[in-house]
C-alpha cells in the first residue's frame, strides 16, 4: 500500500477543520477545497478526509448515516506519549468534541475516545513499548 485515506462525513467543514487542527492534525491545502479538507496523520501514508455530507453522498447511492446516532467506524491514531494523548483530547474538547467514555489503561496501552462535533469517533492512544514487551513475555510464559 502507498497511502490510506479515511473519509468522514461532516455537516460544517470549517468547524471540522478547526476540530482536527486543534487535535494536532496538519491541514493539507493541496488536497482540500470547498467540499473537503485533508489532514495528514502520517506524511506520505495516512490521512483523514472530512467531507461535507452532500459531497460524501456523491460517492454512493446508499443513504449516508448519521454517526452521532449510528456510529459505524472509529479512527484510531496512536501518539508518542500519554501526555500527548491527554493534550490532544483536551484540545479536541475545547474545539467542540466530547469524550463519552473514560480513558482505558491496559498497562501497555493507554487509549481515549474523542467524538468530533459531527459524532465521528477518534480514538487516540499510546503504546508503551517496554510494557508491551513485558506483556508479550508474560503471554509467552503461559503458553
Amino acid at each position: 500500500m502507498t497511502a490510506m485515506f479515511v473519509n468522514l462525513p461532516v455537516n460544517d467543514l470549517e468547524r471540522a477543520k478547526a476540530f482536527y487542527t486543534a487535535v494536532g492534525f496538519t491541514l493539507d491545502p493541496v488536497r482540500s477545497d470547498h467540499n473537503a479538507a485533508c489532514f495528514v496523520v502520517e506524511e506520505d501514508h495516512s490521512y483523514v478526509m472530512v467531507l461535507l455530507r452532500e459531497f460524501f453522498q456523491t460517492f454512493t447511492d446508499r443513504t449516508i448515516g448519521d454517526p452521532a446516532v449510528h456510529p459505524t467506524a472509529s479512527v484510531a491514531v496512536f501518539l508518542d506519549s500519554r501526555d500527548t494523548v491527554d493534550a490532544a483530547v483536551a484540545a479536541g474538547i475545547a474545539a467542540g468534541g466530547t469524550e463519552e467514555q473514560p480513558a482505558s489503561d491496559y498497562g501497555f496501552m493507554y487509549q481515549r475516545q474523542l467524538i468530533d462535533p459531527d459524532g465521528n469517533f477518534l480514538d487516540l492512544g499510546f503504546v508503551d513499548p517496554a510494557a508491551l514487551a513485558q506483556q508479550s513475555d508474560a503471554v509467552a510464559q503461559q503458553a
